[in-house]
Parts: C-alpha cells; structure tokens; sequence
C-alpha cells in the first residue's frame, strides 16, 4: 500500500506500541505502554509524528515517517481525534482568534484573557505567545512584556516562516517601547532564519537610528533596499538617514 492515491492529506490520531524498562536489579522488567500521537502530512508527503501533552495538544516531533511506514507500523485512532484531539486544536484555535480579534479592536484585557487561557492549554503555542507580548507591549507593561520577550526568543518555531508578520509586529512593539536591546536581540535572532527579509533588515535599521548608530542602521537600511528596491519605506529612510549622515561630516 502506497499514498500516491491519497485524495486528502493524512492528518489524525495514531497509536504506537513501545517498551519501557523499569524497576532495577532484581525488580526489572519490561513493560509494553501504547504511545497515542497525532499525525500530519506535510506538503512534500512526510509525515510528522506529534507527542501530545495532557491536554491533547500536539506539542513535540516523535519522528518523520512515510506513508508506508505509518501504515505498517501505527494503528489509526479515529475516535480519539475526533473525541480528543480534534477539539482541543479546535479550542486553541477559537481562543487564539477571539484574542487576537480582540487586540485588535482595542480590548487588551479580554484578549490577555483569552491568550492565557490557550496557553493554559498549549503552553509553547507560539501564536498565542506572541498575542500576549503584543498585548502587553500595547499596554506599556514592560515589565510582562520582558518576561514574554524572554519566552520567545528561546522559541526556535517563533522565527519560522509562518510567523514573519507576527515577529516583525513583535520588534516594532519593543522598539516603540524603548526597548532597543531587546528589540536588536529579536531582530538579530530573527535574522538568522531569514537574513534576506527586507522588512527585518529596515527594522534593523530603525531601530539601530534610534539610538544613533547610523553607520551600522544605514548598512540595514542599504541592504534591505537592495533586496527590495521598490521597498519605499526602506528607500526614503536611507535618503533621510544619507543627509544626516552628509551634514554630520
């Protein structure tokens, strides 16, 4: 059985039986435990293999499969998906949604609500993390805003593609909160997944103009021109940033 007939992309719960040793010396033995995980296929036809955490939230990669050994190897757990799983997702997703909606419309206290409670759930759920470091940073709390900055930038899958707008968002917040070093510290984080995005080079550069390191803002603002020459925002800082720099000499 192969999947090059797959009308879907494989995506629900799956179960695995696995040994564990326990006990010592004399006491010792093994124990067979069924691992439930919850599979999805990814664009290119891998299968990544989740652990679930208490609440039935993926959470870690267990392992990249094919679709042959997926078959071969693990059980289909339909019921659990749709009685676990499923909702879980389902919740974290509604939740992640309101607060943002709510952020937006200019309701920081609801959204804190509602990011907290999703983090009650998925405590690594990147979208929800940043929702709550945006939403204090929008409060001026900067004390909070610290502790989420800290989070994040521990975070690999926060700086994945997926994310740009929110990490690129994020940065502003800190720089617009005074909060260079920080900002400079996501940034250079950011950049290290993704070194040719011209909006993270021209934020860079703000916020290197902001505390007067012109020399090093205008090599940011240079190079995110030359990576988007019709990036208008980046071509008329770097013309204002020019003319200081001219009438400095």
């Amino acid at each position: 059985m192969d999947g090059s007939h797959q009308k879907q992309p494989i995506r629900g719960a799956f179960s695995a039986e696995k040994l564990v040793r326990v006990g010592f010396g004399a006491t010792k033995r093994t124990n067979k435990i069924v691992v439930m995980l919850y599979a999805e296929q990814e664009g290119n036809g891998d299968i990544i293999l989740w652990k679930l955490n208490k609440n039935h939230i993926p959470f870690e990669k267990y392992d990249k499969v094919s679709f042959e050994t997926l078959m071969a190897e693990y059980l289909p757990e339909p019921a659990f998906y749709q009685e676990n799983i499923y909702p879980a997702m389902r919740k974290v997703a509604q939740g992640i949604a309101r607060g943002d909606r709510l952020r937006v419309n200019g309701q920081p206290y609801g959204a804190e609500v509602e990011y907290l409670q999703v983090l009650d759930m998925d405590e690594e759920n990147v979208r929800a993390t940043f929702g709550l470091g945006l939403t204090y940073l929008e409060r001026n709390e900067i004390d909070k805003g610290q502790e989420v900055f800290s989070k994040l930038v521990e975070m690999e899958a926060a700086f994945a593609e997926e994310h740009k707008h929110m990490f690129n968002d994020f940065g502003i917040k800190l720089r617009k909160n005074k909060m260079y070093d920080q900002a400079l510290q996501f940034y250079s984080r950011a950049q290290k997944l993704s070194a040719l995005d011209e909006h993270l080079l021209y934020n860079m550069g703000r916020v290197l103009v902001e505390i007067k390191e012109y020399k090093k803002a205008r090599v940011m603002l240079a190079k995110a021109v030359e990576v988007n020459p019709e990036f208008a925002e980046a071509v008329k800082a770097l013309e204002i940033l020019d003319k200081k720099l001219s009438h400095a000499v």
